[in-house]
C-alpha cells in the first residue's frame, strides 16, 4: 500500500491550507469561540467549493472522490479550528449514504452535499438521547446510531435539545433527547459508517496536533532563557520530540484507516479503531504539552493555544475514546483467526 498523495490530493491539501490559512485566522477563531457563533460565510464559501459533498456520490450531487480526499480537509479545518459544521455534516451523510435506502439518500444526501441542509451523528446512550452531539445545535439533521449498528434520521421537531455546554466554544455540542419512535429507521447497517466517521475525526485531531506542534516549536525557538532558546534545554526538546512521535503516530494510523476505507473494506473496522486510538491518545497529550511549553503565557486566555486543547479534548471522546477502541481492536483481533477458518483450540 501507498500512503503518498496523488497530484490531484496535494492540490486539494495546498489550496485547503492557503485558503483557510487567510480565512480562519487565530483571530478569526476567538472572535467566533468567544461570540459562541459559526462561521456563517466562510461556510457558505466552502459550499460553494463542494467541500460538504467531497466524499458523497455524484449521484446524489457530491463530488465522489473517496474517504482520504475527505480526510485531507478534515485534517485542514482542524488545524485551522475553523468553525463551521462541516465534520458532523460529512458524518452524518456517510452514514446516510452507507445505510439508507435509495430514497432516503435521494432525499437529505443533496442538501448535505451543498451545504445547504447541516447534519449532525450521535451516538445513542440511553434509549434516543445522547451526549456531546458536535453541531447539534444548528443540524438540520441528526443521525443517531444504537449499539446495535442501527441508526435512524431525527428532524428538529422529533428530539428536544439540551442545555450541554462544551468546553470548545467553536462549535455547538449540546446533548440530544427523543422518543424511541421517533425519526426514520435508516434501512441498512450504520457500521461501516461510523467508521468512516472515526477516521474523520482521527483526521481533524491529526490537524489540532500538527498546528500545536507547530505553534510550539516556534515558540521554543524564540523564547529566550539565560540568554539561549528555551528549545535548547534538554527537557524542553524531548518534550517537542515526543509530541512529533504521537502526531507522527496519529497521522500514519489515520492515513491507514482513509485507505482502507477507500481500498479494503474489510480492514476498515480495525483500521479505523487504531486511528481513532492513536488520534484520541496524540490529540490530548501533545495539546497538554503544547500549553506546558509556551509556559506561563501557555495557561492565559489570550495564548491561542488553549483553543487546540479544547478542540482535542472533544474530538477524543466523540464516537468512543481511546480505552473503548482498543477494547473493540482486541475483540475483532480476537474473532479474526475464526472468520479466517484457522483451526481453533479445543
Amino acid at each position: 500500500m501507498d500512503f503518498g498523495l496523488t497530484d490531484d490530493q496535494r492540490d486539494i491539501k495546498r489550496t485547503a491550507r492557503d485558503l483557510l490559512g487567510e480565512r480562519s485566522r487565530p483571530e478569526r477563531v476567538r472572535e467566533l469561540a468567544e461570540a459562541g457563533r459559526t462561521d456563517e460565510s466562510l461556510w457558505r464559501e466552502l459550499s460553494h467549493l463542494g467541500w460538504p459533498g467531497i466524499a458523497v456520490s455524484e449521484e446524489y450531487g457530491g463530488q465522489g472522490l473517496g474517504c482520504i480526499e475527505l480526510a485531507i480537509l478534515c485534517e485542514e479545518l482542524g488545524r485551522a479550528l475553523a468553525a463551521v459544521p462541516f465534520l458532523p455534516t460529512a458524518m452524518a451523510a456517510g452514514v446516510i449514504e452507507l445505510a439508507g435506502s435509495p430514497q432516503q439518500c435521494e432525499r437529505w444526501l443533496p442538501g448535505l452535499a451543498r451545504g445547504e441542509v447541516t447534519g449532525a451523528l450521535a451516538a445513542a446512550e440511553d434509549g434516543a438521547a445522547a451526549e456531546l452531539v458536535i453541531g447539534g445545535g444548528e443540524a438540520d439533521v441528526i443521525v443517531i446510531v444504537h449499539e446495535d449498528q442501527t441508526a435512524r434520521v431525527l428532524t428538529p421537531a422529533e428530539y428536544e435539545l439540551g442545555a450541554t455546554a462544551s468546553i470548545d466554544p467553536t462549535r455547538s455540542a449540546p446533548s440530544i433527547s427523543a422518543s424511541l419512535d421517533a425519526g426514520e429507521d435508516l434501512a441498512g447497517d450504520a457500521a461501516a459508517g461510523v467508521d468512516r466517521a472515526l477516521v474523520a475525526i482521527s483526521s481533524e485531531l491529526v490537524g489540532v496536533c500538527d498546528r500545536a506542534l507547530e505553534m510550539t516549536v516556534s515558540y521554543v525557538k524564540e523564547r529566550r532563557q539565560f540568554g539561549v532558546p528555551v528549545g535548547s534545554f534538554q527537557a524542553v526538546s524531548h518534550r517537542c520530540a515526543q509530541m512529533l512521535l504521537e502526531t507522527e503516530k496519529a497521522r500514519s494510523t489515520t492515513a491507514f484507516g482513509a485507505w482502507a476505507a477507500d481500498a479494503d473494506p474489510e480492514r476498515l473496522p480495525e483500521a479505523a479503531a487504531m486511528a481513532k486510538a492513536a488520534a484520541s491518545d496524540a490529540g490530548r497529550e501533545v495539546t497538554a504539552s503544547a500549553i506546558q511549553a509556551h509556559g506561563g503565557i501557555g495557561f492565559t486566555w489570550e495564548a491561542d493555544v488553549h483553543w487546540l486543547y479544547k478542540r482535542a479534548q472533544i474530538d477524543a471522546v466523540l464516537l468512543g475514546g481511546a480505552s473503548r477502541q482498543r477494547a473493540r481492536l482486541a475483540e475483532i483481533l480476537a474473532e479474526r483467526p475464526a472468520r479466517m477458518g484457522a483451526p481453533q483450540l479445543q
